[in-house]
């Protein structure tokens, strides 16, 4: 006993330097002004896409233009990034300039940086690579569109329906905004699959039914791979160090021509004089850059219940309380984040504990449990994965001690029957030798 208690306290004695550790920022934006790379196969993209480049500047971001080849370009200097985010409106092209490629975009990501990635028609292998790394993979067979004789827009140069209207929308507030897309967007371009077992890819847009993914010009007697559901127009992928990708099927979804288009669908009773797609874009926009779903915990406490301070190390059976602060951003600043669904661990190897914290509404979420009869060293564990959310993961070690020898009642109430015998052997060995010794 004595043994477990010098390794316990020497034990809790390092984890005292531990901090309780996190995988959150403590805002979403990394600058007052956050930077934004865009790279064009084009420069005349300036001007064809530029409501969209519009929408970003009205709110507060630096766009710097670069083509694609350009020989200067440079992602970081001295492991300084120059920029917050990334955007890709190259599908064409086949090597990017500087010290740019595939791998240094997927290190900015990696770093915590967001991207928008933009493929078509055509595109090149390194941005296939680029979509395959976080995920994505696109269409392989050469001229391959999304055809949908069901779902199309009627137009005059559309002969082989490969305009069509989607509206297949993921159920998500927090990524397309809590009003939701009013129109179905026009989509022209190449889609892509997401792997099943993959849960990091969220499918944002998809297609219809009808939808499929084929080369209009080419009549193959295969049926083709990809069909209805599994049509991806849009995904987005949440990193595990809450990095965010936007990856589109379509250059054009994002031009000033689409975004004022009207959109009936062929045979439909329904027309809109607007197609959604600026709406679109822009809700995603403002997720993909943390404007919305971002979520930050402070103020992360744990002590006995009845005391303020918190403790070195636990007793087995203390009755303690938990309590953390949880707020989202939002253009109005940081608001208390009301989630049902909090859950914390009390881990040593598997949860011995496992409650889900409760809210006051002003984003303090807290809950009270027993230490478990069982000592060693055991974790906070809070581990939040949400739909559109960034993720929350704090944890932090504490030693929880047996009891010491003057940690016990003096006298246990369950132990009477054997107070009792021992006090009446005595006496009755007391009676025996008065009656052995003076008794003839």
């Amino acid at each position: 006993m004595e043994t477990s208690m010098l390794q316990l306290l020497f034990v809790s004695s390092l984890l005292s330097l531990v901090p309780l550790s996190s995988c959150l920022s403590l805002s979403p934006l990394r600058s007052p002004h956050p930077r934004i790379l865009v790279l064009l196969d084009d420069l005349a993209l300036k001007s064809s896409h530029s409501s969209f480049f519009s929408s970003l500047s009205d709110r507060g971001y630096i766009l710097d233009y670069k083509r694609a080849s350009d020989p200067s370009l440079a992602l970081k200097k001295f492991g300084e990034y120059f920029f917050d985010g990334l955007i890709v409106f190259s599908p064409t092209t086949e090597k990017f300039g500087g010290s740019v490629d595939a791998a240094s975009i997927i290190d900015f990501v990696d770093s915590g940086r967001d991207l928008i990635l933009a493929g078509d028609v055509g595109m090149s292998d390194v941005i296939r690579d680029i979509a395959y790394e976080c995920g994505v993979d696109f269409e392989e067979e050469p001229d391959a569109v999304v055809l949908d004789h069901f779902n199309f827009v009627s137009a005059k140069s559309d002969i082989d329906h490969s305009l069509i209207s989607a509206d297949s929308f993921i159920a998500s507030s927090v990524i397309l905004g809590e009003a939701g897309i009013q129109a179905p967007v026009l989509f022209h371009g190449v889609a892509h699959s997401v792997p099943p077992a993959n849960d990091m890819v969220i499918k944002v847009l998809t297609g219809s039914p009808t939808a499929y993914s084929a080369n209009p010009r080419v009549h193959s007697k295969e049926p083709p791979t990809l069909t209805g559901s599994s049509v991806g127009l849009v995904s987005a992928i949440q990193a595990r160090n809450n990095a965010r990708v936007v990856i589109f099927g379509s250059l054009a979804l994002f031009s000033n021509r689409y975004f004022t288009s009207p959109v009936k669908k062929h045979g439909g009773a329904s027309s809109y004089e607007k197609s959604g797609n600026e709406q679109f874009v822009t809700e995603l926009s403002k997720w993909v850059f943390h404007e919305r779903g971002h979520l930050k915990a402070v103020n992360v406490h744990h002590h006995r219940i009845g005391e303020t301070q918190e403790p070195s190390m636990y007793r087995i059976t203390d009755n303690l309380e938990y309590s953390m602060e949880i707020y989202e951003w939002s253009v109005n600043g940081w608001l208390p984040y009301a989630g049902d669904d909090v859950q914390l661990q009390f881990y040593m190897m598997s949860p011995y504990v496992l409650k889900t914290l409760t809210h006051n509404g002003q984003g303090l979420y807290s809950t009270s449990f027993q230490v478990p009869d069982v000592y060693g060293v055991f974790q906070f564990k809070v581990e939040y994965n949400r739909l559109g959310y960034t993720s929350l993961s704090l944890s932090k070690q504490i030693p929880v001690r047996p009891f010491r020898h003057n940690d016990y009642e003096r006298f246990i109430f369950a132990a009477y029957p054997y107070y009792s015998s021992c006090f009446s052997m005595m006496f009755g060995f007391f009676v025996f030798g008065l009656a052995f010794l003076y008794h003839k």
